[in-house]
């Protein structure tokens, strides 16, 4: 697969990525657009933030991008999502499974409301969104990036629900890299801190500065990483990696050489 065509090329390869309205998935967006790709972005609830972008896109190359609404967390979201997808551009070479749902679930007080939107918006639809996507990605020699979690390996606490459904993702990453093989390649991306969390956001509120403090002291880098690495990498992953499947990269300046 090669993302080498003219700008204006109605046949330009074409990329899905969840969660792409804000963050690191908006980042990622970026990035695809700007080397040739049409894209596609998904989003749940910040579909405003999402056309701006999109009429950004299409400014820049007409008909290049669209948006493409479901909620993974639903009973077939995913399918709903794949079926919306490709009615865009007709075609698709690049999933990137971003969405995620994210919020503490304190042991003793989860409840099963909880854990299915976890699992759903976490896992479930994107195997889902995977499994209905997997004719056309064969058939273009595509491939899926996943996110995980740098977190998986050493889960925060109250964290649970959410970091099971990441450690699924890295299963889903290798089975899919087996099921798929050879035509696609699966790997997936465990970010560390990239972005502050809502409630890191403002370092004036009390406590924060210190807390943002111990996690930086837990980098042996020593600082946060940016979306816009992410978003390389993920590019990398996607069309110059020829030879990787099945990989779980930790982009986490060494976090998790000894998280605490």
């Amino acid at each position: 697969m090669s993302s080498n065509m003219t700008p204006e090329s109605k046949t330009a390869p074409v990329a899905l990525i969840t969660g792409a309205a804000r963050r690191i998935g908006a980042a990622i967006a970026d990035e695809f657009h700007q080397r040739g790709f049409r894209v596609l972005l998904h989003c749940r609830a910040s579909r405003a933030e999402a056309e701006v972008r999109v009429a950004s896109f299409n400014r820049k190359r007409p008909e290049s991008a669209a948006v493409v609404c479901a909620d993974l967390a639903d009973a077939g979201g995913g399918e709903t999502l794949a079926r919306d997808a490709l009615a865009q551009f007709q075609r698709l070479d690049v999933l990137v499974n971003n969405a995620s749902g994210y919020y503490p679930t304190a042991l003793g007080e989860v409840g099963a409301a909880q854990w299915e939107d976890l699992q759903g918006s976490n896992l479930r639809g994107h195997f889902f969104l995977s499994q209905a996507l997997a004719a056309e990605l064969r058939a273009r020699g595509g491939a899926i990036v996943n996110f995980s979690d740098v977190h998986t390996s050493r889960p925060p606490r109250s964290y649970s629900a959410y970091a099971i459904a990441k450690a699924g993702v890295e299963a889903l990453t290798r089975s899919l890299a087996i099921e798929l093989a050879p035509r696609v390649r699966v790997n997936a991306i465990a970010p560390g801190a990239i972005l502050w969390p809502e409630n890191l956001a403002d370092e004036s509120a009390p406590g924060v500065a210190a807390a943002r403090a111990r996690i930086l002291r837990s980098i042996p880098l020593g600082t946060t990483g940016t979306p816009r690495q992410v978003a390389a990498l993920c590019h990398f992953l996607a069309v110059e990696a020829s030879y990787l499947t099945g990989q779980i990269i930790r982009l986490d300046g060494g976090r998790h050489l000894g998280m605490r």
